[in-house]
């Protein structure tokens, strides 16, 4: 396995239990970054979404899929902006930003290890 996939499947791992959490018990998590419980079921339909996106993350990781993971890499790092505009905006907690540099963090360590790896020959 690349070093740039071994990222990915990290990344994915954190997806797949932070879907699974907010699935299962979306209130403790949303009480760990200040947001008001609900009982609301799009909290949970999220956390499927995000669950859903980490077996992507995984099978990506393990199909080597260096396409996937240069895209990523910027779907990351928009993550960051996009959630500190909905802070500055007002609409959700500066926690929220927590979970961007997450996502902006990991795909700076996807982005180094693509840097340092050949490119296949195509």
């Amino acid at each position: 396995m690349s070093k740039a996939a071994f990222t990915i499947k990290a990344f994915a791992v954190y997806l797949i239990a932070l879907g699974a959490l907010l699935a299962l018990v979306p209130n403790f998590m949303l009480s760990l970054f200040g947001f008001a419980p609900t009982t609301e079921v799009w909290i949970r339909v999220l956390g499927v979404v995000v669950f859903n996106l980490g077996w992507y993350y995984w099978y990506a990781a393990v199909s080597e899929a260096r396409l996937f993971f240069a895209a990523s890499v910027v779907t990351r790092a928009f993550a960051l902006l996009a959630f500190a505009a909905l802070v500055v905006a007002g609409f959700a907690p500066p926690t929220l930003i927590l979970f961007g540099f997450i996502d902006a963090a990991g795909g700076a360590w996807t982005w180094l290890a693509l840097r340092r790896e050949p490119r296949p020959a195509t």
